[in-house]
């Protein structure tokens, strides 16, 4: 598909994870890893299979623009859309739904947080791309879960109906619902019930269906 966009959401303050990130310097926008690439920069290397660099969207603060500008100079500077204070996700993605639809009446779209680390880019590739296809074939909202190793507490999860996958894709579940970040003890029943996920914060559609969706 030619009509793939990713947008970056690239504007928490990364507080839990000061001193190191501050106000500042979030960070998205430090090399954590000691690779010599930024959580952002290693974001858009992810993606640049996927889709090409005037594809990439970021949705950032107004005053980390001109970091993101820094860090990732190959992306339009009209493709970095900068809020003038934080707001929640949902008024972000509308925004940034609405603006790519004005380019792209049929878009397909990835949102995906700046900050995440994956140990194996060819195969969350692989089904992100899979995921693409679902959803435009089907006008469905897809999200991303990962399965929990451990009972974590600083993570919201993700229930998930198994009895019952996509015929298209067996891969893909019904989300029954979305569970805020619990305390040890419910994070421990989750792991024991099985069908609960980590919620990753990446979400897939065709830009209609989440138009469509914000309308009603």
């Amino acid at each position: 598909m030619d009509n793939i966009y990713v947008v970056i959401m690239a504007g928490g303050i990364g507080s839990r994870f000061w001193p190191m990130s501050s106000e500042e310097m979030p960070k998205q926008f430090l090399d954590i890893l000691g690779c010599g690439r930024t959580l952002l920069q290693m974001t858009a290397d992810r993606f640049a299979p996927v889709c090409p660099a005037d594809h990439i969207w970021v949705v950032t603060s107004k005053k980390y623009a001109p970091i993101v500008r820094q860090q990732l100079p190959e992306i339009p500077e009209q493709n970095i859309l900068k809020e003038p204070c934080r707001r929640n996700t949902a008024p972000c993605i509308a925004y940034v739904s609405w603006a790519i639809k004005a380019k792209d009446n049929n878009a397909n779209i990835v949102i995906t947080p700046s900050d995440h680390f994956v140990a194996n880019p060819e195969e969350f590739q692989k089904s992100i791309r899979s995921c693409l296809k679902f959803s435009c074939e089907t006008d469905s909202i897809v999200t991303i879960g990962i399965k929990p190793n451990h009972p974590e507490t600083g993570y919201g999860y993700i229930e998930a109906d198994l009895s019952y996958s996509s015929p298209t894709n067996s891969n893909i579940y019904r989300v029954d619902s979305f569970k805020e970040k619990p305390d040890l003890e419910l994070a421990k029943q989750y792991i024991r019930e099985s069908n609960y996920f980590w919620n990753a914060g990446i979400f897939i559609w065709n830009v209609n269906t989440i138009v469509n969706a914000f309308r009603v």
